[in-house]
Order: structure tokens, then sequence, then C-alpha cells
């Protein structure tokens, strides 16, 4: 977008341009942002359990009770 050119002066195919670009910029640093947390799972995931593995009993384990539970912490 030039820097000069005012919002009311631009046509309805430039706004879309413009909105085209930036939702492209948005969706580039969300996948981004996903698969660098995703990279982080194991250690993000074993702080978030460390607090309930510590007070489990002896031999026990974590157990889902749905499919999509397991998922949040591959």
């Amino acid at each position: 977008m030039n820097e000069q050119e005012p919002f009311d002066k631009q046509s309805l195919s430039e706004h879309l341009a413009e909105l085209r670009s930036c939702l492209l910029i948005s969706m580039a640093a969300v996948a981004v942002g996903f698969g660098i947390a995703y990279s982080w799972i194991r250690p993000i995931a074993d702080w978030f359990f460390k607090p309930l593995v510590t007070v489990l009993p002896e031999e026990k384990h974590l157990i889902f009770t749905s499919y999509q539970e397991g998922f949040f912490f591959i």
C-alpha cells in the first residue's frame, strides 16, 4: 500500500488486496507458531502434568476417558 494514499481514496479492489495480504501473513504466523509449539509438546506436557504425576500412587498411570483427550498431549 502506498503510505501517502488515504484509505478513503482506495478502490474496493485495493482494500481487498490489502486484506488478502494481511490474512496471508497472519495465517503464516499462526502456522509457524503451531509448528514451534508442536515441537515442544513433550516438555510442555511434562511440565503441565508434573504436579499430578508426583501425587499419583506407585505404578498408576494417567487414564484418558475419551478419544480426544489423548490428542491434547501426545
